[in-house]
């Protein structure tokens, strides 16, 4: 196994931020790991790259134990943290070189200049990283945890911020590392993690609620699809009480309203015909199949 997580918690104070959690992660994997704000995922990240000691429980990076050979597993692992803190006025290359020589990694220059290819940053290597755009730094911090060519890579919300098209090359240089290297990939872009990741591990309130294959998880969940709906107007959800195929109505505001269904395309048909009866406008009418958005919103909320 490339990562063994075993009974693992970890407090802040009276907070449970991780509890007892336990998952393997095998060689070449790609992992989506997610769960709302404030779930645990940062924290337990931070705990297997041994940046956090945890409370209890036992951690291995490649068969090496984090909390008895720190230094051993962290030479191991490649980090991009979420905060992606750089050094601005360094140039890119020189970036870089500083990092490699903490790792006293051979054929230095040489390591630096194959990262940068990887990564896309040939252009812009001659820059100081202060005068990069986002995603150009968001590539430095990638590079940066590649230098020591690690065989497990964690990259905590490595397309945050990003535009599209930013967003769209960053996948593919995860995907591209994922042919060789073991990586979790945390992210609250599901569309990022669907398309990057076949399995998922999600964690809520500290505790893991699912871990399995992405396309097991939204067969697990029902059939059932899920209508959203905003009018003009504040109605009461009493006019939704002869709608067939209607398994349920959640009141969001006086003029939203989400519907469970196992047909959308009737209920769409009959929120039109109520419109027309009443004379009522509607701002937006959205329907969803599973996905991994309805997954992780059945899962967590």
């Amino acid at each position: 196994m490339s990562i063994s997580v075993t009974h693992l918690s970890k407090n802040f104070g009276a907070q449970k931020a991780v509890n007892d959690i336990s998952f393997n992660i095998g060689k070449n994997e790609i992992v989506g790991f997610l769960g709302p704000n404030g779930a645990g995922k940062s924290t337990t990240m931070k705990m297997i790259t041994g940046y956090l000691k945890p409370d209890k429980g036992s951690i291995e990076v490649c068969g090496i134990s984090v909390q008895n050979q720190p230094t051993e597993t962290q030479r191991k692992i490649g980090y991009l943290p979420e905060s992606n803190a750089l050094y601005l006025d360094m140039y890119v290359k020189e970036y870089l070189s500083f990092v490699g020589s903490v790792y006293n990694i051979d054929n230095l220059q040489s390591s630096v200049n194959d990262v940068v290819e990887l990564v896309g940053l040939t252009k812009e290597a001659h820059k100081k990283i202060g005068q990069l755009s986002k995603g150009y730094k968001q590539r430095v911090g990638i590079a940066a945890s590649l230098v020591h060519n690690p065989d497990v890579l964690i990259l905590d919300e490595p397309t945050s911020g990003l535009d599209p098209n930013q967003i769209i090359e960053i996948r593919d240089i995860i995907k591209r590392l994922a042919e060789n290297k073991t990586v979790i990939f945390s992210s609250h872009i599901m569309q990022d993690v669907e398309a990057i990741c076949e399995r998922v591990i999600i964690i809520n309130k500290g505790q893991i609620v699912a871990d399995d294959q992405l396309i097991n998880l939204k067969n697990k969940t029902n059939d059932n699809q899920m209508v959203s709906v905003e009018f003009k107007e504040k109605i009461a959800s009493n006019l939704f009480s002869g709608f067939k195929d209607c398994i349920s109505v959640k009141e969001i505001s006086q003029n939203k309203f989400n519907f469970e269904t196992s047909n959308a395309e009737s209920i769409r048909k009959q929120i039109m015909e109520l419109c027309l009866s009443n004379n009522l406008n509607i701002v937006s009418l959205n329907s969803e199949s599973n996905n991994l958005e309805s997954v992780f919103k059945s899962l967590t909320l």
